[in-house]
């Protein structure tokens, strides 16, 4: 105290001066979570409030902080504009590598082994229109290794180099995951729902993940296997989002700011994925997202279309259009074909239900056997299985976005497809563009049976394809069996109307020697009734497919189709593949979709329960810093309840594990005459110090919650959950006429809904 008396300040106004300058300095890194927990979005968007308060405050000073508060308010476009840029970027250099490595099974270039089979075949002279992918720059193994390209021999050879190749793409990729990002396999979805409810998974979302996914991405995809790179490129574009997060404060600071970023950047990665900037902004706001304001949705409008430019200056497929498959059909449809189209969707959603039952089956089983132990052995024998059953088939022999492409094509007069094998009618003299319904040719019928094999092989294949330790998107193999199944379904019911145009059905509306039915159309309903059975998307979907085919007269159809087949997939189950696969992981993902209608009251959630020790609490006045010290080493609770005393129990505030551990860590080292035995005050008048041998007190009012979040002990549970879904709580404490009677937090609401629902509350892991 000598330097109070040289000041002329008595001791306690010294102390409290001192104590008041010490809590006006803001504690190093309060913001962050541990890894695995929840964030608590109130928190958030109330610390994004106060920093917005203080910017603006602050622009009335000066014109550097006008400046600076202006760059605040662009950074969020700034950020968007780099997800955009960053994610068509990775995705064009994906699509040519994809395109690249999927012709190298086959054979090589031999003008420039960098060319993939299309290139090589533009580049060339010799090539005719009919026979396009026909040119001798190209050649196939066996007829470079040993001169011949026909017979047994060279069959043989080139069958073995195909299975080679994908079995050598495939473990690298297993390999690469394995090692650098364990978190690269799968298509990132479930997750990254998961991550956008706000939950932490740190290093999901690195520098490392997004490098190694991208690789992996292409060597998964060129390997043949029955998996689409969309998916995983909604995780390689929130990669993005994240990496140009941290550059801001504003967003590395903010987990509830840096979600909002996360949403957009998952409207950009499906944005480049399909081409469809509109379709992408849906299937963020309808799939993905949590908390999507509407800031957000003109963010991910920018992000997505910044992405969309960006891919189309890249310009992967060569044809200067973004779209994957193009399709120009001239022919309307009529009333009379919703028929076979709602069959269709009847179909999608029994394909939906049964594929995510096995998935899921098989998933659990890789988890509780021996299977889970030989990733890289499970990788190679579905890898291996899959090259050798899918050789002998062309159309499982090509990449499956080429096959859907072909599937989704009208038969002009220049296709060379076997699909398009029907038989001419010399004596027409019609204009060559309106070809009338043909019959069928011997082409046609071999295309229909190696087709079946392929919805057969499709089917089995997938279900055991999806959610092995590769990068894997779903996306792509369910439109390729909805996409084969649908023209299977429209090639037969073009050829009743040719073979039948007097039955009544087809009298109104097919006219002998006019084209009436268009196969291709077929095809692109079965593919979105298929997409829509598996994921359950209906708006985005239907958006997603008529920007990825640019028929826009087929919305209809198409929408039909996506209800039904969302109708008949809910009747088995409600959810789609996505939350099945969070179920499954047992990530604390509250589900805004679900009912809770149970009849149960906060009381029955609470802990503590009757027969367990009594609440954690901390007093206002009567806590010493040893005591604080003990409560947080014996404990892991995420936070604390201040009460006024033991015996009164009413409820001052809440106090969090993180900042109470920070603030006496801090305290103990830059504030003198703090020791174990100092009491700690949240109280708001100062501490009166009684003697001067008194140990000086630590006054922490400044990190308790003066509004933690409070319902009564007789509110229903369904409010709880909605409270929590609404508002993104991480705990709420229950009282009684002011008294504080327990807690619940947001895991004991999702144990609570599992043991509702019949299931083993344990399976909710993380915190």
């Amino acid at each position: 105290s000598n330097r109070a008396s040289s000041t002329g300040a008595t001791p306690s106004e010294e102390m409290n001066g001192n104590l008041m300058d010490f809590l006006d300095e803001p504690f190093p890194d309060v913001s962050t979570y541990e890894d695995f927990h929840t964030i608590d979005w109130l928190r958030e968007k109330s610390r994004d409030t106060d920093r917005h308060r203080k910017i603006t405050t602050k622009s009335k000073e000066s014109y550097w902080e006008l400046i600076k508060s202006l760059l605040d308010a662009w950074s969020g476009w700034v950020v968007m504009l780099l997800i955009g840029m960053l994610t068509g970027t990775l995705a064009g250099v994906i699509d040519l590598a994809v395109d690249w490595m999927t012709d190298l099974k086959e054979g090589v270039c031999l003008s420039a082994f960098y060319y993939s089979h299309e290139q090589c075949c533009w580049t060339s002279n010799e090539t005719t229109f009919d026979d396009r992918d026909k040119c001798p720059q190209w050649q196939k193994w066996a007829e470079l290794m040993t001169g011949h390209s026909e017979g047994a021999g060279a069959y043989v050879l080139n069958y073995f180099l195909y299975v080679l190749w994908a079995l050598l793409f495939s473990f690298l990729a297993v390999s690469l995951v394995r090692v650098f990002a364990p978190y690269a396999c799968g298509s990132g979805i479930p997750e990254i729902k998961t991550i956008l409810s706000g939950f932490i998974i740190r290093g999901y979302l690195g520098k490392w993940t997004l490098l190694i996914k991208t690789v992996t991405l292409v060597l998964a995809v060129s390997s043949g296997l029955s998996l689409g790179k969309e998916g995983p490129l909604v995780h390689v574009a929130c990669c993005c989002g994240n990496l140009f997060c941290s550059l801001f404060s504003k967003y590395s600071k903010n987990e509830g700011k840096r979600r909002e970023v996360l949403s957009a950047a998952a409207a950009a990665g499906v944005s480049v994925a399909f081409g469809a900037p509109i379709g992408g902004v849906l299937f963020s706001l309808e799939e993905v997202s949590y908390y999507f304001p509407l800031k957000t949705l003109w963010r991910s409008f920018f992000a997505a279309l910044v992405a969309a430019f960006t891919l189309r200056a890249i310009n992967p497929f060569g044809n200067s259009r973004l779209v994957l498959f193009y399709v120009e059909y001239h022919t309307p449809w009529y009333m009379a074909e919703l028929v076979p189209f709602i069959l269709l969707g009847v179909f999608g959603g029994l394909w939906g239900t049964l594929f995510i039952r096995g998935n899921i089956a098989w998933c659990r089983r890789r988890k509780t056997t021996l299977l889970g132990k030989y990733p890289v052995l499970e990788v190679i024998v579905i890898t291996g299985i899959t090259a050798v059953l899918a050789f002998p088939n062309p159309y499982t022999r090509r990449s499956t976005s080429e096959l859907i492409s072909e599937l989704f094509n009208d038969c002009g007069a220049l296709e060379s497809s076997q699909l398009c094998d029907y038989v001419n009618n010399p004596n027409m003299s019609r204009p060559v563009d309106d070809i009338p319904d043909r019959p069928a040719g011997p082409g046609v019928y071999s295309a229909l049976w190696q087709l079946a094999l392929a919805l057969i092989f499709k089917i089995v294949i997938t279900i055991f394809t999806f959610g092995m330790k590769i990068p894997s998107g779903l996306f792509i193999p369910s439109m390729a069996v909805g996409a084969i199944a649908g023209r299977i379904v429209g090639i037969a019911v073009e050829q009743m109307a040719y073979h039948h145009h007097d039955w009544i059905i087809f009298k109104n509306w097919c006219r002998p020697g006019a084209d009436c039915v268009t196969p291709g159309l077929y095809a692109m309903v079965g593919a979105a009734a298929c997409l829509g059975g598996v994921t359950r998307m209906t708006v985005s979907l239907v958006v997603i497919m008529f920007e990825l085919t640019g028929g826009l007269e087929y919305i209809v159809p198409l929408m039909a189709a996506a209800v039904t087949s969302k109708w008949v997939a809910d009747a088995f189950g409600k959810e789609g593949i996505y939350e099945s696969h969070i179920q499954l992981n047992g990530y604390p993902y509250l589900d805004v979709r679900d009912e809770f209608t149970h009849r149960t009251l906060a009381t029955d959630v609470m802990r503590p329960r009757r027969s367990e020790p009594p609440l954690a609490v901390l007093t206002q006045d009567s806590t010493t810093v040893e005591d604080v010290e003990t409560l947080i080493k014996d404990t892991d609770y995420n936070g604390f309840p201040v009460v006024v005393s033991r015996e009164s129990e009413r409820l001052i505030g809440f106090v969090q594990r993180r900042e109470l551990t920070v603030a006496i860590k801090t305290a103990r080292q830059k504030q003198d005459g703090v020791v174990s035995s100092s009491v700690v005050y949240f109280t708001e008048d100062n501490p009166q110090v009684a003697e001067a041998c008194d140990p000086q007190p630590l006054k922490l009012r400044r990190i308790l919650n003066l509004s933690p979040f409070t319902v009564t002990d007789h509110t229903p549970m369904e409010t709880v959950v909605d409270i929590f879904r609404k508002l993104g709580l991480r705990q709420c404490l229950v009282t009684r006429s002011g008294r504080l009677l327990g807690i619940i937090t947001k895991k004991d609401v999702l144990r609570h809904m599992a043991q509702m629902m019949n299931q083993d509350p344990e399976s909710i892991m993380f915190n």
